[in-house]
């Protein structure tokens, strides 16, 4: 079977967040089931692009109303990511460092889609499916079905991940003469809430529809930024499938990022090694539990709660715990954890930025991972944490839900029902409890590190689901 994933993001070429980890590694797991998984996604201007050989395998033009754009494809010479890897490069719109976040980002996804969809319309063989993510490339199951140039094309099932229902990719009907030419009679797939918004077409178009954990696809039932019904609507076909890590490169053992490697029988003095690095390094005590917050500094992730809930833990623990953040996002949340540093020096630290490295040497010597997420579809941090016997401390939604059991109900982590600050500094309190009971401790590190969240399982749904 040969898969196209279609993708905004995919690590390592660029990555903002677990869109990224997803198509970075499920791929490579469909390819170890005897599949052929390919990944398209734009060129931008990243290390990645600059430090690695590539060859053009097509060379054309693509078209946004009155405006023609030169548009080339790459492919990646050397299969180094145990997928096949094209890069869609458009002059004047990809040439940048930053994924996101431009004026002009409807006039470069629908550039990006249709120069994919002109480049496959001249391969003299048909894919088996084509799997896009998010509403960047959320018009290909529309143009696939209904714009005359890809009518040949029509009868490739097409699968959308929504990896996050909130982000919808909506722009005004002025720009509808940048796509394709269609039989305006299909404009009502289209529109949602009197624009075209590129998921809700997807969601209408594709095949099939997944999310990736069965309870997000719950909870998109009722909290969905106003796509509620329709998903209500089209959930007939739709699944939820629990998104998986890559093992291979989340490994203690080999994982040529941290101080020290272990693994479940070396965990004790391997985790150790690495929080004694990470205390020296950000001014923290070795002997007191390391409590850490990894991720986007944004209202989604509740890290807008974060400074409250730190001064108030740190009061309340009368310094007898250590907290270190890595992340970048808000900027008034930037600069209130930055300034909880001043006041307890020694106690608290910050990373605002993104440094893959750091999280890596944070998951494997933290004693407790914090996710007091309001929402989260899946969830890689979690296990990622797992992976390397750090206790996660999570919201109970989405993939959390899924994933994280609490101690108190015979599991191995510390769950709570609301994001609020008080939920969380409880919760902290009750993992302070927890970390004075050090045969406990080391038992739940031990069994969470033999948990198996690999994409071994979820790739094989993948497949089952395209076999439909």
């Amino acid at each position: 079977m040969e898969i196209i994933h279609l993708s905004a993001e995919c690590y390592p070429v660029a990555k903002v967040g677990g869109l990224g980890d997803v198509v970075g590694a499920l791929p490579k797991y469909q390819n170890k089931l005897g599949h052929v998984a390919k990944v398209v996604m734009p060129a931008y201007n990243t290390k990645f692009l600059h430090e690695n050989d590539f060859e053009v395998v097509y060379d054309g033009w693509v078209r946004l109303g009155s405006t023609n754009y030169q548009a080339r494809i790459f492919r990646e010479k050397t299969n180094k990511l145990g997928f096949d890897l094209f890069l869609v490069h458009i002059a004047g719109l990809f040439d940048r460092d930053g994924v996101y976040g431009y004026g002009d980002d409807t006039e470069r996804f629908l550039a990006f889609q249709i120069t994919a969809l002109d480049w496959m319309a001249q391969w003299e063989h048909r894919p088996d499916v084509i799997h896009v993510h998010d509403h960047h490339t959320g018009l290909i199951p529309f143009m696939l079905g209904n714009c005359f140039q890809y009518r040949h094309l029509n009868q490739i099932p097409t699968v959308l991940t929504i990896h996050n229902a909130q982000y919808q990719g909506q722009f005004g009907w002025d720009k509808l003469h940048y796509l394709p030419a269609f039989d305006l009679i299909h404009t009502s797939k289209l529109d949602w809430g009197n624009a075209i918004n590129p998921l809700a077409a997807a969601i209408k178009c594709a095949w099939r529809v997944t999310t990736v954990s069965p309870s997000y696809l719950e909870e998109i039932s009722y909290a969905a930024n106003g796509l509620e019904s329709l998903l209500s609507q089209e959930r007939g076909k739709s699944v939820g499938i629990l998104n998986g890590i890559d093992v291979e490169v989340w490994n203690p053992l080999r994982d040529s990022m941290l101080g020290k490697n272990y693994n479940s029988r070396t965990i004790e003095s391997g985790k150790r090694a690495n929080k004694e690095e990470l205390c020296r390094v950000f001014n923290l005590d070795v002997e007191k539990p390391l409590f850490t917050f990894i991720g986007r500094l944004v209202g989604e992730k509740g890290a807008d709660l974060l400074p409250d809930i730190f001064y108030n833990v740190l009061q309340q623990s009368d310094g007898e715990i250590n907290i270190l953040v890595l992340g970048s996002g808000d900027p008034h949340v930037e600069d209130r954890l930055n300034e909880i540093t001043y006041h307890y020096q020694g106690k608290y630290n910050a990373y605002i930025g993104y440094n893959e490295q750091l999280s890596h040497k944070i998951y494997a010597g933290a004693d407790f991972l914090l996710m007091p997420s309001r929402v989260e579809p899946c969830g890689l941090n979690q296990m990622y944490a797992l992976r390397y016997g750090t206790i996660p401390i999570v919201r109970r939604i989405g993939g959390l839900k899924d994933t994280v059991i609490d101690i108190g109900d015979g599991g191995f982590g510390i769950c709570h029902d609301q994001s609020s600050v008080w939920d969380v500094s409880y919760s902290i309190g009750r993992a302070y409890a927890l970390y004075k009971d050090q045969k406990k401790v080391k038992e739940i590190k031990k069994y969470i590190m033999s948990l198996d969240h690999s994409w071994d399982k979820a790739a094989q749904a993948y497949i089952d689901l395209y076999q439909m």
